[in-house]
């Protein structure tokens, strides 16, 4: 673990309320139903938790740790080009609810916190949540204004996605 500061407060603040978005930032909540039963809940949990999902997305995870754990350092790197310091805020594996969130450091295009957190209903529905609170950090991101949200929501559907094909198998549905 680096000794960086985060570049935003307030820190780990999407443990409790996933919907929660500092004055200044723009929210980002998208949820996608991955299936239904145990199973499914099992398989995402471990795609989300072992980095699996983000690399099925095509993102590139460069951290020394095997899975997602509390003050690990990870930096994210987006077509080979682009890479974005982070580092694991918080961690929970609960009986129906697993997940996680990183929170930008120096370096990174937005400032922000973002969770990837994997619930299963009472119903048996198994779901994605990815949570975001984030402002542009640098240049490029504040010039691209409303695409660079679009581009985010779009990277949240898109793990939505990946993951719920990654559990396709496991689905009782």
């Amino acid at each position: 673990m680096s000794s960086a500061p985060f570049t935003y407060e307030p820190v780990g603040s999407t443990r409790d309320d996933l919907t929660y978005c500092p004055p200044g930032f723009h929210p980002l909540l998208v949820r996608t139903r991955l299936g239904e039963g145990h199973k499914v809940f099992q398989r995402a949990s471990e795609a989300v938790l072992s980095w699996e999902m983000h690399r099925a997305v095509g993102v590139g995870i460069d951290s020394a740790a095997d899975r997602a754990s509390p003050g690990t350092d990870v930096a994210v790197t987006l077509a080979g080009l682009l890479k974005a310091p982070c580092r694991i805020i918080w961690t929970t594996e609960e009986p129906r609810r697993v997940g996680w969130a990183y929170g930008t450091l120096e370096g990174h295009p937005e400032c922000g916190e973002e969770a990837f957190m994997v619930d299963r209903t009472g119903d048996g529905t198994v779901w994605l949540t990815v949570a975001a609170f984030s402002k542009p950090a640098k240049w490029y991101a504040k010039a691209g204004g409303p695409a660079t949200r679009g581009l985010q929501h779009a990277y949240a559907r898109r793990c939505g996605a990946v993951l719920r094909k990654l559990c396709a198998e496991f689905d009782e549905a």
